[in-house]
């Protein structure tokens, strides 16, 4: 009996194991999906198509302010990337980042709410936020956009000018190889006897 009860007991410690291993990789994958900004922005979108009433204006909201920020990413990154005055852009973007998660939380709490009453009530509050923070989103990324430089009229002019000459060069070349292979194909003009020159006749 005392060896049954160890290997039953041996497989319940087994089962366990396996039961707290696979909520930690479920947990694990949940976490990385959320994560994931491109998911995540997807199962909103979905979200919102499939939500009516209060709700929905919630995750129009939500799908509004993750949008806003996500385009405030963007252009954070480029500057990165870039040669271009950073100043003090991505140290401000992180500003909004937070007051962005903050308004996120609310959005989602307020997503939870069965009172009719006091989303009518808080709907209009918490839109008011998310355009505040569209529109810093819209300025950091007109500040981003001015710290890149802008090209210049001349330039664009100048580079127009050598494309023209490049493509009617190459058309020029073009037609040149389409006079070259016609002559090529065409049959060589008969060459008259010398008799027929001198209007003479063989005897």
């Amino acid at each position: 009996m005392s060896v049954i009860a160890g290997v039953l007991l041996s497989l319940l410690v087994i089962a366990l194991l396996g039961i707290l291993i696979g909520v930690l990789i479920v947990r694990a994958v949940y976490r990385s999906i959320r994560r994931n900004r491109t998911i995540n922005g997807a199962v909103l979108r979905t979200r919102t198509a499939f939500t009516w009433g209060p709700q929905q204006q919630v995750l129009r909201l939500r799908m509004r302010l993750n949008d806003s920020l996500e385009s405030g990413r963007a252009a954070v990154e480029l500057t990165l990337r870039s040669d271009g005055l950073r100043g003090e852009l991505v140290r401000l973007f992180k500003r909004i980042q937070a007051e962005g998660a903050t308004l996120e939380s609310q959005l989602r709490l307020l997503q939870s709410e069965t009172d009719s009453a006091v989303l009518t009530a808080e709907l209009p509050v918490v839109r008011g936020r998310v355009e505040q923070v569209e529109g810093l989103v819209r300025r950091l990324r007109s500040a981003v956009s001015s710290g890149l430089g802008a090209p210049s009229d001349d330039a664009l002019d100048a580079l127009r000018a050598d494309v023209d000459r490049e493509v009617a060069a190459i058309h020029a070349g073009i037609q040149e190889l389409h006079t070259l292979n016609s002559f090529d194909g065409r049959p060589e003009p008969r060459r008259q006897t010398t008799n027929r020159l001198y209007g003479g006749n063989e005897s």
